[in-house]
């Protein structure tokens, strides 16, 4: 790979840019020395871990990486025999244990999802017992603890005893000296390792001892004396055998760690690369980048979706406007057309940037689509580049790059011209530039150029292999947009740029007419195609907003249909529940009218019961009115004849149909017979129909003995069993029947409890009790009345 390529570039800058997100100076190092790779595989490989390890981090959060101490130094020096390292080099490798042992289990945790990082899972150490004995030895500080041995912490007991005997004892012995030799408010102190009290010069001779240090003025000596030299001499024999212990204790940690150095160093480099990973999985989710797909083969499509450069993406203060880009296989070279500042170099760099970084396993600023060959090497020719060293003009640096380029790239090569073909006589420049887009095509090369020279806005022809972009710029506000649009050249605007900075008209007019015919022909088109697309893309926002307001009043009538159903169903349910309410009152007013048959005289009987069955009709009329008639209709399964078993609408008691009578039946209902209009009738399936002999409507008969003493709740619903059971002990207390028969079944019991419920609820039940043997058992209950 080219290295000024990625110079001019910036690559470098980039990376930087990333390795701040590492979390320890070894992953930042491992990411400074990324380049471009050619292999497809590593690539992949590379792109398929950072986005693993960008979900770790958003699946674990707020999990971080721990700790990676710098320790490559360190491990050379274990593999050396007989070295032995410092405490703070072994507390190194015991942190180096602890964030192993604590990634190896996240690592586990995800192991199922995360296939590509189970080789730095596998190369990680996880030796507990040797991590907590380093812990128990040495600490952050490079200090050897007491806990390092039993041995060790003797001697430090030892040691700090004679310390404190030392101390007293030379105060006790300052406070035998004579005033005169004494120094206020003194102290025992060190110098030299050694313990020393401060006296006054001329008590030097009285004193007698080792002088180690005086004062600044000279007038204090600090002075060893001689009561303090035997117990001075245990204290350094103390120390001595204290440096032994812990040159032993550290002598046998580095030992124990010694063979454990090859596995140590490769769980090293396993961490920084998983750091190195987790900086290049966070800079991907800041760009939201997506990773590219990586394609084999020379003519293959190169496609870009949502381009960004990411120095751009950097600065706070900017809007950065992606770019689509997509070159066909036989579309070997793009020519970017265009003012300046309208943003041409900077999509030239950021199109390098996003193919280097992609190949350098690194997740560029690009959209899910991406799809990019893989490039052998990269050229650019970037800026001005004239070198005074080499007495060197901007052309002539220019062309050095320029014959680079021509004598190296191939069918694996990604060129970038900028400004191609200035510095020189137009038409010589023109010519000269035309020629090399040419050969860059003939080799299979793809290149990406800039330009203002019109003649190579011409080069766009079919077969060519050279295709013409441009940045928008609007030319009303002459400011750039930076959307891309390929297939179409780009003006320069250089007359309109020197009209807005206020040059005379006089020297504009006559500009103007020194510009060649065909150039301004160009110009014209271009600035008639840009107007245009402008009222082109005025309508085409147009159209969308009326689509947008369209489909906003759809909405608005898709909620308003919904809420209405909403409302009727609501309305539906509660004249349903209406309804039911209205039987149950309904059922009440029959009970009360059976007991005044009852106890009203044989001839009122007739008109009680006429009064009863308008009672009950007047109800069914009330229910009628609140339900639904296309749930009535809709419950009809056919025609009601005479003899059908049918129910009341809505969940009523059932009958037989006795006739019928144009829009009306008469229907016995457990003896009482009434007229019910016929849309409210609903057949019973199942239950056959039941022959009567006719009587007359207007007299109330009881039905025959056997119907009198029992009744077959059998295949009945719990909510049935009062429409069937009530009339049942209307008839048998009417009857003065002295017992009723209440088949029920055994089944699950949900009807005999409803049984047994509305029986307590009846006061003319005087008892009620299971059959016995051969009266049907627990499936029977029988009823005694009043």
């Amino acid at each position: 790979m080219s290295e000024h390529a990625l110079r001019v570039l910036e690559f470098e800058r980039v990376l930087e840019g990333i390795a701040g997100r590492a979390s320890s100076d070894a992953g930042r190092e491992a990411i400074r020395t990324l380049r471009p790779s050619s292999d497809i595989e590593w690539i992949r490989r590379e792109l398929t871990r950072v986005e693993d390890v960008r979900s770790l981090l958003e699946s674990a959060s707020p999990w971080g990486l721990p700790a990676i101490p710098s320790l490559r130094s360190t491990l050379d020096l274990l593999l050396v025999e007989g070295s032995v390292l410092l405490a703070d080099d072994l507390y190194a490798i015991g942190v180096l244990l602890g964030s192993g042992r604590e990634v190896r289990s996240v690592l586990v945790e995800h192991g199922s999802e995360l296939e590509s990082l189970h080789p730095i899972r596998e190369r990680l150490v996880t030796e507990e017992a040797l991590q907590r004995r380093i812990e128990r030895s040495v600490d952050e500080s490079g200090g050897v603890l007491d806990t390092a041995s039993s041995d060790l912490k003797r001697i430090r007991s030892g040691l700090r005893r004679a310390q404190q005997t030392l101390v007293r004892r030379l105060e006790a012995y300052m406070k035998e000296l004579p005033d005169r030799f004494r120094v206020d408010d003194a102290s025992v102190t060190l110098r030299d390792g050694r313990y020393v009290i401060p006296i006054r010069r001329e008590g030097k001779g009285e004193v007698g001892g080792i002088v180690h240090d005086e004062s600044a003025t000279g007038v204090t000596l600090f002075v060893e004396p001689p009561v303090a030299l035997g117990l001075m001499n245990e204290l350094r024999e103390l120390e001595r055998q204290e440096q032994r212990e812990v040159h032993r204790v550290l002598t046998e940690l580095t030992s124990t760690c010694r063979p454990l150095a090859p596995s140590l160093l490769g769980g090293f480099e396993a961490l920084v690369e998983l750091d190195s990973m987790c900086a290049r999985a966070r800079v991907a989710g800041e760009w939201d980048a997506a990773s590219p797909r990586m394609l084999d083969g020379r003519k293959t499509a190169f496609r870009i979706s949502r381009g960004r450069h990411p120095l751009l993406l950097a600065r706070n203060d900017l809007t950065v406007i992606p770019f689509e880009l997509l070159l066909e296989p036989d579309e070997r070279v793009l020519v970017v057309s265009g003012p300046n500042t309208g943003g041409k170099s900077v999509l030239l760099k950021a199109t390098g940037l996003i193919a280097s970084l992609a190949q350098s396993g690194i997740v560029p600023p690009v959209g899910p689509g991406t799809e990019l060959p893989v490039f052998r090497s990269f050229f650019a020719d970037i800026g001005d580049e004239q070198s005074i060293s080499q007495d060197l003009s901007t052309f002539s640096a220019h062309l050095a790059n320029l014959k680079d380029i021509l004598d190296r790239a191939d069918d694996g090569s990604m060129v970038l011209i900028d400004e191609m073909g200035t510095g020189t006589d137009p038409s010589e420049g023109a010519a000269l530039a035309r020629a090399i887009l040419e050969r860059l095509v003939a080799v299979g090369a793809l290149g990406i150029a800039t330009s203002h020279l019109g003649a190579l806005k011409r080069l766009d022809e079919p077969g060519s292999g050279v295709v013409n972009a441009s940045l928008q710029f609007d030319s009303d506000r002459m400011e750039p947009t930076y959307h891309f649009l390929k297939g179409r050249p780009g003006r320069s605007f250089g007359l309109a740029i020197a009209r807005r900075e206020g040059l005379s008209p006089e020297v504009l007019a006559a500009a103007e007419g020194y510009m060649d015919s065909g150039e301004t022909s160009v110009e014209e088109l271009l600035e008639r195609l840009e107007k245009k697309d402008r009222e082109a893309a005025s309508l085409v926002s147009s159209l969308q907003t009326e689509r947008d307001g369209a489909a906003r009043l759809r909405s608005e009538l898709e909620a308003r249909e919904a809420e209405l159903r909403k409302f009727e169903r609501e309305a539906e349910r509660k004249a349903r529940a209406e309804a039911r309410q209205l039987l149950i009152e309904a059922r009440s007013e029959v009970d009360e009218a059976i007991e005044e048959v009852r106890r009203a005289r044989e001839e009122e009987i007739v008109e009680i019961s006429r009064q009863a069955r308008r009672r009950v009709e007047e109800a069914a009329s009330r229910q009628r009115a609140l339900t639904p008639e296309r749930d009535r209709a809709t419950t009809r399964t056919g025609p009601i004849e005479a003899g059908m078993r049918v129910r009341v609408a809505g969940g009523g008691a059932k009958g037989t149909v006795l006739e019928v009578r144009e829009d009306k039946a008469v229907v016995d209902a457990s003896g009482l017979r009434m007229q019910i209009p016929v849309v409210d009738l609903e057949p019973v399936e199942g239950e056959a129909p039941v022959v009567r002999e006719r009587s007359s409507p207007d007299r109330w008969e009881p039905s025959t003995q056997g119907s009198l003493i029992e009744v077959d709740l059998r295949g009945r619903r719990v909510d049935e069993v009062e429409f069937e059971l009530g009339p049942a002990l209307d008839r048998a207390f009417l009857t003065d029947v002295p017992e009723l028969r209440i088949i029920h079944g055994k089944g699950t019991g949900a009807v005999r409890s409803r049984v047994t419920e509305l029986l307590e609820q009846d006061k003319r039940v005087a008892e009620y009790r299971l059959g016995g043997p051969g009266e049907g058992g627990a499936g029977v209950t029988v009823v005694t009345f009043r």
